[in-house]
């Protein structure tokens, strides 16, 4: 059974305005940063991106409490948290370097159905049958995309790039599920602090490595010379791209940190399909792209599937409000 501290500290309500506030602002993100995937390498992008970010992380944790919030007691959980949201963030945009915005999107949203599977080992939440098939269905909804029966069906480059957002929603799952169990000691201010100040780390690591081009220059892969390419100054015009990320980039780590640790994963993680619609319009307006009928069947799969089960998790927590007696 899910643990006391985890039942009483929840807001559902705020939690998914949280939630749909984060994926607004992640979709807008995502479509900045493929615009941007041709002429600036992904590190340098993290960094601006983040080090705004953790600035205005740092003005909302004065509203939270000041400094003090810092303090924890499990820093290598969020070490962990910050890393894990790392490997998800870089693995979903490189393969925006070469997917259609929306199929990327399509691809990551196996994320709440992930996240549904997890809370089972991890948060001690109790998943039916009912819900397990939808689970299932999801998935195969990743298989109608990729179509590995096809006579066509992409190589082995290609599809590794079509897993690259698969993985993105395994380790964001498991981010949220630590989101979590975090979030009941610490403020969503702080929580995104850490996991800016990770992503600052890593990408002045890249830079210190990678930050000449020199590893780019090896390869045509268009993933690998987005995340290797030459860190270089933004063109007139594209600093106010880098700034909307990094104020993007603040909100997004406010609103999702806060979004989990105020309800239930399994309540809010539905609420993350607003993003897809938007990240339908963003590819049509920007980039005059609609998805495949193939793309729609697997979009169709998943949504069908993350929207089931968000139905039967309110059912279940219904059927569970009545028959606990009032005091």
């Amino acid at each position: 059974m899910p643990s006391p501290a985890l039942t009483q500290h929840n807001n559902p309500t705020v939690g998914i305005f949280c939630v749909v506030l984060g994926m607004t602002c992640i979709t807008i993100n995502d479509m900045l940063i493929k615009l941007l995937s041709g002429g600036y390498p992904l590190h340098e992008m993290v960094f601006v991106r983040s080090a705004i970010g953790i600035v205005f992380s740092l003005m909302l944790m004065q509203m939270e409490g000041g400094f003090k919030v810092l303090r924890t007691d499990k820093p290598l959980q969020h070490l962990l948290r910050g890393l894990l949201l790392v490997i998800s963030n870089m693995s979903f945009f490189a393969a925006l370097a070469v997917l259609p915005l929306a199929d990327a999107t399509a691809l990551f949203f196996v994320a709440p159905l992930f996240i549904t599977l997890l809370s089972i080992p991890l948060l001690g939440e109790k998943v039916g049958l009912r819900r397990i098939g939808a689970v299932v269905v999801g998935f195969s909804g990743v298989l109608v995309m990729q179509q590995p029966w096809a006579s066509e069906a992409p190589g082995t480059s290609e599809r590794l790039v079509l897993l690259l957002p698969v993985l993105a929603a395994f380790t964001y799952a498991l981010c949220q599920i630590l989101t979590r169990r975090l979030g009941i000691a610490t403020k969503a201010s702080a929580m995104a602090v850490y996991v800016h100040g990770t992503f600052v780390f890593v990408s002045g690591g890249f830079w210190i490595f990678a930050g000449d081009g020199g590893l780019a220059s090896g390869t045509n892969n268009p993933s690998l010379q987005f995340l290797f390419r030459a860190w270089r100054w933004p063109d007139q015009g594209d600093e106010l791209l880098f700034l909307g990320l990094g104020v993007l980039t603040g909100v997004i780590g406010y609103s999702i940190s806060q979004a989990y640790r105020l309800a239930q994963p399994a309540t809010v993680a539905p609420f993350e399909y607003v993003g897809m619609p938007l990240a339908v319009l963003w590819g049509w307006l920007v980039w005059d792209y609609l998805p495949s009928v193939q793309v729609m069947g697997g979009i169709i799969l998943i949504m069908g599937a993350g929207l089931y089960v968000f139905v039967r998790e309110r059912a279940r927590s219904k059927i569970a409000a009545q028959r606990v007696p009032d005091d």
